[in-house]
């Protein structure tokens, strides 16, 4: 059974401002000019100094890895500060209109190339470089880029001097022939601190994960590890994985990471991160998954709009070491909210977007039925630990306000180095295809007792839709033989309510709960029958005060 707490304090996470750049979609415009072609109006301010590219030098994960320790043990730089210069001038409304050059991609001169690498400017929140190196038959080079590997539009191209080599980037993302063998689409996208995001087929940009969460939602101030490095495997001829490495950076830790991409109908990344502590780190989240969820049936009397639903993800999916399967729809709660699921070596755990259907959301630009599903699959034993699903309130679909991690059992502390690995899926993912057992289609809630006749007992009704599995295969007339295992913590199950609709052959549980104490309601419920569970378990969390 899931804990619950809910914190006081606790800073909105970043949403879009961050990981939205990354979309082709935010950074193009019309009229692009290379900045090349284009005769300088004004002055621009003075270009930067930057030092002379480093000779190539061996490189492995495992001398990557040897001077993240080194580094950690050093203690941490001071960031890096840029000089009085014309990225320090570039406003947000200047910096939507830069977008790279895709003539200048990196790795387009690859024979039969699967992968193609364009960057992302500096200026606006990204004022820290980013370094890109390039890998090729265990030597790296320093990757450089410069004011003409950009296209500048419109007012941007007076803020930008001619020729002028760049201190670093702002990240950079990956494209292959995801969705047609004739167009380079976009794959994968790293920018900001440590967050990035990918694609499977037909998707749009969605949900994002962190190379690392430490001390989120704590009274304790949050760090934000950073990306500081990358060195790029050259991709061979016709070769369809690409191998990234990162640098790994935060005031209380260091790390390696390692990531090899496959691109398809599901994206696959292994990763592997190696760290090291400077200090102690009360809450260390290992593979963070960061989303959005506004509203749904749910909560849809919370927001005058034309659309049914808004989300990125709709709910959290577990896959226990025993075969077991939670399923927890998510929320936008009153106030924040904490959800806990105490695990030993899970197979899985996600965030998912389960409901692809159009008419269900109505928004044919943000077209949320394609935003991808993430699950993560630890390889090797992670031994015991705790999911953790955090949840904040938020009235802006701008705002990413869902979060799911894994902690340790053991924390972590200063001197010690761990290891991690695990497989991230993205794309449309179908989370059902684990089991025979039928699976949370939607849940809805509202005034408990008999609809339509104002309720005077404060329950609250919830009802929980199961489709799939083997139970499509039972007739109405078999609901007395099925159990409703149902519980509540902090409340009680009125009324529980299991039937077949005779319209589309949905089961449908239906449940009134009246709360017991305390300000927060655990529910928990399943359908058994013929020795067996038929369905996963469905969790819910409903806070009423």
């Amino acid at each position: 059974m899931p804990s619950s707490r809910n914190e006081a304090s606790m800073m909105m996470t970043r949403r879009h401002l961050l990981v939205t750049l990354s979309s082709a979609a935010i950074l193009a415009g019309t009229g692009a000019v290379p900045r090349s072609a284009h005769a300088q109006e004004t002055t621009p301010p003075a270009p930067i100094d930057v030092p002379a590219a480093p000779p190539q030098k061996p490189f492995s994960f495992d001398t990557l890895a040897e001077e993240m320790r080194a580094l950690a043990a050093a203690g941490p730089d001071a960031p890096m500060v840029l000089p009085d210069s014309f990225l320090n001038q570039l406003t947000y409304d200047l910096y939507r209109l830069i977008r790279f050059d895709p003539a200048k991609a990196r790795f387009a001169d690859v024979e039969r190339t699967h992968f193609q690498l364009h960057a992302f400017h500096m200026g606006w929140l990204f004022k820290e470089p980013v370094l890109l190196n390039e890998v090729i038959g265990g030597q790296t080079l320093p990757m450089g880029f410069d004011t003409d590997d950009f296209i500048y539009e419109r007012e941007s191209r007076d803020k930008v001097p001619l020729h002028v080599a760049l201190p670093g980037v702002a990240g950079f993302r990956l494209h292959t022939p995801l969705n047609r063998p004739d167009v380079f689409d976009e794959l994968v996208a790293f920018q900001g601190a440590s967050y990035f995001r990918a694609l499977g087929r037909n998707s749009a940009y969605g949900l994002s994960a962190r190379g690392l969460a430490v001390n989120t939602g704590l009274s304790v101030a949050e760090e934000f590890p950073r990306f500081t490095r990358f060195w790029i495997q050259r991709p061979e001829p016709g070769g369809e994985t690409i191998t990234i490495w990162a640098a790994l950076e935060s005031a209380s830790l260091t790390g390696a990471y390692q990531f090899v991409i496959r691109p398809g109908f599901e994206t696959v990344m292994e990763v592997t991160a190696r760290l090291f502590f400077r200090s102690d780190v009360q809450q260390l989240g290992i593979a963070p998954l960061t989303s959005m969820f506004l509203f749904s049936e749910r909560n849809r009397k919370d927001f005058d709009d034309y659309r049914p639903k808004v989300h990125d993800s709709d709910g959290l999916g577990i896959v226990r070491a025993d075969g077991d399967i939670l399923w927890r729809p998510l929320a936008n709660p009153s106030r924040l909210a904490s959800s806990y699921f105490s695990e030993t070596a899970p197979k899985s755990f996600g965030l998912y977007q389960r409901d692809r259907e159009f008419d269900h959301y109505q928004d044919d630009a943000a077209h949320y039925e394609k935003r991808p599903s993430c699950v993560v699959e630890p390889i090797g034993d992670w031994g015991k630990g705790v999911i953790r699903l955090v949840e904040i309130p938020s009235d802006l679909e701008v705002n990413d306000n869902i979060v799911a991690f894994w902690i340790p059992d053991a924390p972590a502390k200063a001197g010690e180095s761990r290891e991690f690995s695990y497989r991230l899926r993205w794309g449309d993912l179908e989370f059902e295809d684990f089991d025979d057992r039928a699976h949370v289609r939607e849940t809805r809630t509202g005034e408990g007792g008999v609809s339509g006749v104002q309720n005077t007992d404060g329950t609250r009704k919830f009802v929980i839709d199961f489709v799939g599995g083997l139970m499509d295969s039972l007739g109405h007339d078999e609901a007395e033989n099925l159990t409703i295992v149902a519980n509540a913590w902090n409340g009680e199950i009125v009324t529980k309510v299991l039937s077949r609709n005779t319209t589309d052959g949905i089961w449908r549980l239906v449940m009134d709960v009246k709360p017991t104490g305390g300000d927060t309601v655990e529910l928990a419920a399943h359908i058994a029958g013929y020795g067996r569970k038929l369905t996963e378990t469905w969790l819910y969390q409903w806070i009423h005060a």
